[in-house]
């Protein structure tokens, strides 16, 4: 049997229906498990964590708002985490983590061998914790590091923090998606953010929205589409004061790069079905433009 799914929201947990999940985990028989803002014992939640670490099938754990609420369960998820070697994708969004939680779960983040997603969205971090996050974001293919970062409402981290995660971003070797949206960034921020798009080969999706920005980020961010080749095919705006002229002219460009993408496709096929073709030499930006955010690597099926 395939493994399945178990999705619950907002639900206080029994103790019987504790006892079912974790006898699932520990059959290999569930691949998501979310519990998105349920309410569960502590012992309960202990229970839970040892059914993660023991399981060798579960790909996505979803354990956002509000459920790892305290030290206690940190360090409990860390543990689980050290021993689990089959998550992909770690949700915790809205998880009063802080920096200091932060310090205790990353040595397991640090560690995993197959964890290639992570949302810290609204996890009340600040530099220290972006410093700790940087670490999975290495510049080369050495080790494994996150393909898709989730830092969304985090007003604590300032900008020497962003500044820090930018510089980490230019080199990440494998870093696609990155939303930093509802965090008080401003013009500065995004300056910053507009070089490390332009340095990064990996980077497809950058959510900015509602983040203080203005035109000047906007013409910043145009001029590094417009000028530099980048891995870039989804930008996010909305909820700025941008103009939309702006706007229009990024989303043009970004359509402009789409079609060259696809008519490059084009000319390799005809190219592999042809091999006398002469073969264009001009360089193109690979990019692409989508009107929301990228698939995911495991895409939530809820929010």
């Amino acid at each position: 049997m395939l493994p399945g799914s178990i999705q619950i929201s907002g639900e206080t947990l029994s103790g019987a229906e504790i006892r079912d999940i974790c006898e699932s985990l520990r059959e290999n028989s569930v691949r998501l498990l979310s519990l998105r803002g349920c309410q569960l014992s502590e012992r309960d939640f202990g229970h839970v964590c040892r059914g993660v670490a023991e399981s060798r099938s579960l790909a996505q754990l979803n354990l956002n708002l509000g459920i790892v609420s305290n030290i206690n369960r940190v360090k409990q998820l860390a543990e689980a985490l050290k021993a689990n070697r089959s998550v992909q994708s770690l949700f915790l969004h809205g998880s009063p983590l802080t920096d200091a939680g932060l310090a205790l779960l990353n040595p397991a983040l640090s560690i995993h061998p197959s964890l290639v997603a992570l949302d810290l969205g609204d996890c009340m971090l600040g530099d220290e914790g972006i410093n700790l996050i940087c670490g999975l974001l290495p510049p080369d293919g050495a080790k494994s590091g996150l393909k898709e970062l989730t830092l969304s409402a985090n007003p604590g981290i300032t900008s020497k923090g962003w500044g820090r995660l930018a510089i980490a971003v230019a080199h990440s070797s494998q870093l696609r998606v990155l939303n930093l949206d509802y965090n008080p960034l401003g013009d500065q921020v995004a300056g910053m953010l507009a070089v490390a798009v332009a340095s990064s080969r990996t980077l497809e999706v950058l959510d900015l929205e509602g983040t203080g920005l203005t035109n000047q980020s906007a013409q910043t961010l145009l001029d590094m589409v417009e000028n530099y080749p980048t891995a870039l095919r989804t930008l996010i705006l909305a909820e700025n004061n941008i103009s939309p002229e702006l706007q229009q002219q990024i989303s043009d460009l970004l359509s402009e790069g789409e079609e060259e993408e696809e008519t490059e496709a084009r000319e390799v096929t005809a190219r592999e079905k042809n091999p006398w073709i002469c073969q264009n030499n001009s360089s193109s930006q690979m990019v692409l433009v989508t009107s929301g955010l990228g698939d995911s690597l495991l895409a939530e099926t809820e929010m």
